[in-house]
């Protein structure tokens, strides 16, 4: 991390590192000064782990804490996507690849609906969900499948 010491000496405005996807990471982040972190996998084609950014952003923003804004990057394509992000802990999510399809398909007037659609859906799925404000998105809105339905997972007595 002796290059963001560097970049931090030459660069008065704000730093956000893209590409953290571990607690580790995320602690040296805030250690060295960082403004905020996104959360990202690169699309899988830089990072070696194989976790999609979802999975690392619950150990990242338990290790920030709230301290800096956590943004994720990478497979946020619906309102569902960004509604279990903000639940995970992301300050908030990067939307890229619909706007690009959109832009490609019909021009720079394609990126307006493509975020009016995105941000509708997440309305939407906030009231179905109940949440009145993006505040009162919390964990307790996501079931993580794969814990629930590990073979030794507790069972509840009948």
């Amino acid at each position: 991390m002796d290059y963001l010491a560097r970049i931090r000496a030459a660069w008065p405005g704000k730093v956000v590192v893209k590409g953290i996807v571990t607690r580790e990471d995320a602690e040296l982040c805030l250690k060295h000064g960082v403004d905020g972190i996104i959360v990202s996998n690169h699309g899988g084609r830089a990072e070696e782990s194989l976790r999609p950014s979802i999975d690392s952003l619950v150990e990242v923003a338990g290790a920030v804490k709230g301290r800096i804004p956590v943004l994720v990057d990478g497979g946020f394509r619906r309102g569902t996507d960004i509604f279990k992000a903000l639940a995970l802990g992301a300050t908030a999510v990067c939307v890229g690849r619909p706007y690009i399809w959109g832009l490609a398909a019909f021009g720079s007037r394609a990126s307006r609906p493509c975020s009016t659609s995105c941000a509708a859906n997440c309305q939407l799925v906030m009231r179905q969900a109940g949440t009145s404000s993006l505040a009162r998105i919390d964990p307790s809105y996501v079931v993580d499948r794969r814990r629930a339905e590990a073979p030794d997972a507790p069972r509840a007595s009948t």
